[in-house]
């Protein structure tokens, strides 16, 4: 089964084509919120490096969150057009997941650490596990120093992953027994998406277009702005 993740959590946005073979083709940007535009033609892009029709893809895949609300809205509907038009089934995964899933060589705890803005940080944590990494916290929103004495109370050696731990690295960097992973470990990948959701297709764990649920976690920047706003 040929596989389409789309991703776009963050402030890059991504997808990519794959199936048992492994990752056909994938292209991601980073254009600030300009996530609806890169979306299509990038679809369209690893469509005609794949060599293949959008008519054979079995199911898609789509990062749910957490993550910034405009991008991640963006994804979701287009990943839900593209299943309802084809369709085919869907797979949800979170965007902290695929944080993790490549940092899984590493004998560390794994916290997946995603800017959210108003001096906020999404989180959850992971333990490496046979093929892969298995979370052992539920995402959550929290301040960055925070989530640092969370870690270090903890006391477990731990691999910092996403944008947030780059962003704060001086922060992360400074805690006991903390290691910040390098830019490379930054974005959520479409690569990786495929690959956790060809896992989940081969155990028929799929979803029909009105199951997909966001993780928002918290309400859009505007909303709060608003009911600022309003109560002054």
């Amino acid at each position: 089964m040929l596989i389409l993740g789309i991703e776009s959590a963050t402030t890059r946005v991504g997808c990519a084509i794959g199936g048992h073979e492994g990752v056909l083709a994938s292209a991601h940007s980073s254009r600030g919120r300009r996530h609806a535009e890169a979306l299509a033609p990038q679809i369209k892009f690893i469509a005609e490096q794949a060599g293949i029709s959008l008519r054979e893809i079995g199911a898609v895949a789509v990062d749910v969150g957490p993550g910034l609300y405009t991008g991640l809205r963006v994804g979701v509907t287009t990943a839900l057009s593209v299943a309802t038009t084809l369709r085919v089934p869907m797979i949800g995964v979170t965007s902290l997941d695929l944080l993790a899933f490549p940092a899984a060589l590493t004998d560390r705890k794994i916290v997946a650490a995603i800017d959210a803005r108003r001096a906020e940080v999404f989180h959850a944590s992971y333990r490496r596990v046979p093929g892969g990494v298995q979370r052992i916290s539920e995402p959550a929103i929290t301040r960055p120093g925070d989530l640092v004495a969370a870690i270090e109370a903890d006391g477990e050696p731990a691999l910092v992953v996403g944008d947030a731990a780059v962003a704060h690295a001086d922060l992360f960097g400074s805690a006991h027994g903390v290691e910040v992973a390098d830019e490379s470990f930054a974005h959520p990948s479409a690569g990786s998406l495929v690959a956790l959701a060809h896992a989940r297709a081969l155990r028929e764990e799929f979803v029909r277009p009105d199951e997909i649920e966001p993780l928002y976690l918290r309400r859009p920047d505007a909303e709060a702005k608003w009911d600022t706003e309003a109560g002054a």
